[in-house]
């Protein structure tokens, strides 16, 4: 195990620049197995890309469930650190491990059984779309255990304060997959061309590997697993903790998920090339959310470190050095997207009929990413300091929206498909500006409470 980070010492900035790099990098390494595929797809057609973006959403599907536990290891671990209970962290590390085990084999099975039918939803329309989709989720689901594997490591991990080994896992797991994707899509010598079903058989196998790796390095080098027994009933106290932590979370993620199909739903109606557009782009995107996604679980572990410890001037001034950082990737990320839509866009299809709704999208996506850089980055200090409730709500409730505004705008008299894309952006900048209005106020109040308390002085302003 590389040297965990105490993150209630020491320099606060050089601190979450320690912790965050290596969650910014596996995030990365997360969105690139997705953008290897949707690379290679689309030099396979936009059929393919638009068949993996349909399944993809019950991968998808999946991290909601993931984060049930995910959530409860972050958070309880890093809690539990704070306050040098190490005994109490390897109970969050026990219950959470069968737990995601447990979910993962059940929501499986029920991919398997119901395939068609899931797929079916989408109505897709061609059959050859609709058979690759019901191929991919198949294979995917084969081997769904190892994705609900990976993110619960990693956030054991995370929450002791190393990013480093599950930053180094998961690079061998993209390298494997960057490997496999063209020989297994396209076929290499005695290999048949396996198309979209040769996709999900690489990203299943990358996954095997990086289960493995971890699996290998917390039993052979660390002591994370050290008396504790995997078949043990449940304590029921810390599943306890551990859903009231995820739960909120969870719910969040899995509703958006599914508004998102909703969402795709009215997309489909524009064709199979907008379908293809929104899994391209959304992709393309997440170059912002992922990374924010680093800042926020670094800031979430530094911050459920520091009140776990009672620092509160730690937590005041780190969590505005993360929103500063936070800002300034999505300024960046706007004059990305609006700037370079085209050349991006085309990279991924090179369809020319194609590219123009690539572009739309791309440019209205732009004007919410400060937004939603900063939203995301404030969920992971609420979640730090076990208040997950504030960012589910405020994230389930104007992703809601997002449902009605589509409709609404996307009709022929207004903004047609353009009219999607709006509504998934305005939404994005409401979040930002209410869920960090509310954090700020909070944080502020909280300080000036503790400061009295303590009989320190309160700075101006409060």
């Amino acid at each position: 195990m590389e040297k965990k980070l105490n993150l209630t010492e020491g320099n606060i900035l050089t601190t979450l620049v320690k912790l965050s790099m290596p969650i910014i990098g596996t995030s990365f390494i997360q969105m690139a197995y997705n953008l290897t595929d949707m690379l290679y797809l689309g030099r396979l057609s936009s059929k393919a890309v638009a068949a993996v973006g349909t399944a993809g959403f019950f991968t998808w599907f999946a991290n909601s469930i993931i984060f049930l536990s995910k959530a409860g290891a972050e958070i309880g671990v890093a809690q539990s650190i704070g306050r040098g209970d190490t005994k109490r962290a390897k109970k969050y590390i026990k219950n959470t491990v069968k737990l995601n085990i447990i979910m993962g084999f059940v929501y499986a099975l029920i991919l398997i059984i119901f395939r068609k039918s899931l797929i079916g939803f989408f109505n897709l329309g061609e059959n050859s779309i609709v058979k690759m989709a019901e191929d991919y989720l198949l294979i995917a689901a084969l081997g769904l255990n190892f994705f609900f594997i990976n993110p619960i490591c990693t956030s054991i991990f995370n929450g002791y304060g190393d990013s480093k080994t599950p930053f180094k896992t998961n690079i061998i797991g993209l390298l494997v997959n960057i490997v496999l994707n063209p020989v297994l899509i396209f076929g290499f010598g005695p290999i048949p061309k396996l198309g979209v079903a040769g996709a999900a058989i690489a990203t299943v196998f990358a996954q095997f590997v990086v289960s493995f790796c971890f699996i290998y390095t917390i039993v052979k080098k660390t002591d994370l697993l050290k008396d504790v027994n995997l078949l043990e009933k449940f304590d029921i106290d810390c599943v306890k903790s551990v859903f009231r932590y995820g739960m909120p979370v969870a719910l969040q993620n899995g509703l958006f998920c599914i508004f998102a199909m909703i969402i795709a739903r009215i997309v489909s109606d524009f064709g199979d090339a907008s379908i293809a557009v929104q899994k391209v782009g959304s992709q393309i995107e997440a170059i912002s959310w992922m990374t924010a996604g680093g800042f926020s679980t670094a800031l979430s572990a530094y911050v459920g470190q520091n009140y776990g410890a009672k620092k509160w001037d730690r937590i005041y001034e780190g969590y505005y050095k993360a929103l500063l950082a936070a800002s300034i990737l999505g300024i960046g990320t706007t004059l990305l997207l609006y700037f370079g839509s085209k050349p991006l866009f085309a990279l991924f299809i090179p369809e020319k009929h194609v590219i123009p709704l690539g572009v739309d999208y791309l440019k209205i996506l732009s004007y919410s990413q400060l937004f939603m850089c900063i939203e995301i980055t404030t969920a992971g200090a609420f979640n730090g300091l076990g208040k997950t409730v504030p960012p589910s709500l405020i994230g389930i409730i104007f992703t809601a929206l997002r449902i009605p505004a589509a409709l609404i705008l996307s009709s022929e008299k207004l903004l047609g498909l353009n009219g999607v894309w709006w509504s998934i952006s305005l939404s994005s900048v409401l979040k930002g500006i209410i869920l960090t209005s509310w954090f700020v106020i909070y944080l502020n109040r909280k300080y000036k409470k503790v400061r009295i308390k303590e009989n320190l002085p309160v700075p101006n302003g409060y």
